[in-house]
């Protein structure tokens, strides 16, 4: 009985270090992944904050500024632009940005027709097994998103939203605060609530108009915005996964040493239990 519980003890062991060299491996190429995302999302901020600036500006110059990506509309549709993981094995990250999103529908039902935008197959997943009507659908994206492919998605946004189609969009994703925080965000897209001090007005001419000049950077602000966090929410994943993995390991190099444990005693028992026979019969034979 003794070795036979060895020998299941053993094949534990076996088994829990081939999983403890899965997460392992796991957590370094998450830790690799984080590092290059996180760099191309620093990277694009500058470029797309000149933008917004340069947006910012053009209202603030004119007092009479009016645009169709300013002002508000009767609310009839609303897309809900979701951004999750193509993996698990992430910890929370899906369930917790999935669960901002379903709380945001929960709240619109009712009140306007909500049409769902998901980037990412467990957000596709999600909404498809659910029966959520989808615009359209994104898998497999995230790692090698280019500002090309952000503005292919964002002038399908701004289409739909020029032929009346929708009237309002809102964007939820999660942000790599850190490699250890990561927050999930939701944040309205169009229309957009640009809030500026008129008072400093300048005597700078925009040609043919700075409605004609402030539409034209519309596609580029989304595709940016899009970019954004589609590279933020990829380095939220790889931090979550790197510290799942992370835990994942710890907790097997500690069933490991647990099953040390019980194999050395049961061990102990066997070598204790094959003494006390052999004192047993040498006793017997005098």
């Amino acid at each position: 009985m003794a070795s036979s519980n060895m020998k299941d003890i053993k094949r534990r062991m076996k088994s829990v270090e081939s999983t403890k060299q899965i997460t392992n491996a796991m957590q370094l190429v998450a830790s690799s992944k984080l590092r290059k995302a996180k760099e191309k999302a620093d990277n694009s901020k500058p470029f797309f904050n000149a933008i917004y600036d340069a947006m910012c500006e053009i209202v603030r110059e004119d007092a009479t500024f009016s645009s169709i990506y300013t002002r508000k509309r009767k609310n009839n549709v609303t897309l809900l632009v979701v951004i999750g993981g193509d993996r698990g094995l992430a910890g929370g990250f899906n369930a917790n940005v999935l669960k901002l999103a379903q709380k945001r529908y929960d709240e619109l039902s009712g009140q306007t027709q909500v049409v769902i935008l998901p980037i990412g197959r467990k957000a596709v997943e999600y909404f498809e097994k659910r029966n959520f009507k989808i615009m359209t659908r994104y898998e497999n994206i995230s790692e090698n998103i280019s500002i090309y492919g952000a503005m292919s998605i964002a002038d399908k946004i701004i289409d739909v939203y020029n032929k009346d189609k929708i009237d309002r969009v809102e964007l939820f994703y999660t942000d790599c605060v850190s490699p250890l925080v990561q927050e999930e965000k939701h944040i309205p897209l169009i229309p957009l609530d640009i809030e500026v001090d008129k008072s400093d007005i300048s005597l700078t001419n925009y040609d043919p108009s700075p409605e004609e000049v402030f539409d034209s950077l519309i596609p580029k602000y989304i595709a940016g915005v899009l970019f954004g966090a589609i590279v933020d929410s990829f380095a939220a994943e790889q931090a979550a996964r790197r510290t799942a993995m992370e835990n994942a390991t710890d907790n097997a190099n500690e069933m490991i040493s647990n099953l040390s444990l019980v194999y050395n005693r049961a061990r102990q028992a066997a070598i204790t239990q094959e003494i006390t026979e052999i004192v047993s019969g040498a006793n017997a034979q005098e």
